[in-house]
């Protein structure tokens, strides 16, 4: 494989069968029993965005698998005097990087340092497009907790438009048939949004939405981004808010997830959020072993 063919810009590059090869071998990562399949490596995080759950645990798969890592923020950098993202890339080349984990507030800047260094680039966030790694850390989870996709119903409820989380989401479970619903009021959820992929639908009803799901992903929800839309936040959690007595109108069964951070209070209740059908700090803990398959993939060592 080429340093192209060992990216991750996107969950809608992948067919079906990669996406469950990336999965089997995150299920064999285990960050406490390290592996040196990145032994004299060096990974470079390159964040121009802030970031907690995907800078650490990027961080933490790299180190357990041997590698050196050395992370780039805007702030104190060349960046911040105006280099360029592509001289920034060029840079990280010259100094030996291995792989370079990006993430960007502008969509397709993964795309363009691809094209343009040799170097395996891993997308950890563009813009409004895609956050591939979270969504094959949500489908390591999924897989943890029901046996198959086949069959499943997904809701994701909250910020839809602003969500790369759900866009990836949405490509991902879509490949293996997965009924998609997505619920949330117009100006966060317009009806464009069932072009993301098949099998999407659209609900406004958070009771609809939860009819026969068996998976529940909820979105944060910015306080900002509602009074910009002129959506007032009482309403919101008064229509949307994923309490204890709306989780039950979902199977008893249904796992719930968010990929974080949660605004308690907001998108959902405390109650909701420590519930034994919680499965947010999961996601949190599979994020490494999923990353170890990412990073393990880049440099050709994924088996």
């Amino acid at each position: 494989m080429n340093s192209a063919s060992r990216s991750l810009l996107s969950i809608e590059q992948l067919d079906a069968g990669e996406i469950l090869k990336i999965l089997k071998f995150a299920r064999s990562m285990d960050p406490d029993r390290p592996r040196p399949l990145l032994k004299g490596k060096r990974v470079f995080l390159l964040f121009y965005e802030a970031s907690t759950r995907t800078r650490t645990s990027f961080e933490v798969a790299a180190k357990s698998l041997g590698a050196q890592t050395v992370l780039i923020q805007s702030a104190g950098s060349s960046i911040e005097k105006g280099e360029s993202l592509l001289d920034t890339g060029y840079t990280l080349r010259a100094l030996g990087a291995d792989v370079i984990v990006i993430r960007h507030p502008n969509a397709g800047a993964a795309h363009v340092m691809e094209r343009h260094i040799d170097v395996p680039i891993i997308n950890a966030g563009d813009g409004l497009h895609e956050h591939p790694s979270q969504a094959l850390l949500d489908a390591n989870t999924i897989l943890r907790n029901k046996k198959s996709f086949k069959g499943l119903q997904v809701a994701i409820v909250g910020d839809i438009f602003h969500s790369r989380v759900a866009r990836s989401a949405c490509h991902l479970l879509s490949k293996f048939g997965v009924k998609i619903i997505l619920c949330g009021p117009h100006e966060l959820v317009p009806e464009i949004a069932t072009t993301i992929a098949p099998g999407v639908s659209v609900a406004r009803d958070v009771n609809d939405a939860l009819h026969g799901t068996d998976v529940l992903m909820l979105l944060r929800v910015q306080t900002e981004r509602l009074a910009g839309l002129k959506i007032d936040p009482a309403d919101y959690i008064a229509r949307y808010q994923m309490t204890s007595a709306r989780l039950k109108m979902a199977k008893k069964d249904c796992i719930l997830m968010h990929p974080g951070p949660i605004i308690r209070g907001l998108e959902l209740t405390s109650e909701v959020a420590d519930g034994m059908q919680s499965r947010i700090l999961e996601q949190v803990r599979n994020g490494v072993p999923t990353r170890m398959a990412i990073l393990a993939r880049a440099v050709g060592k994924m088996r």
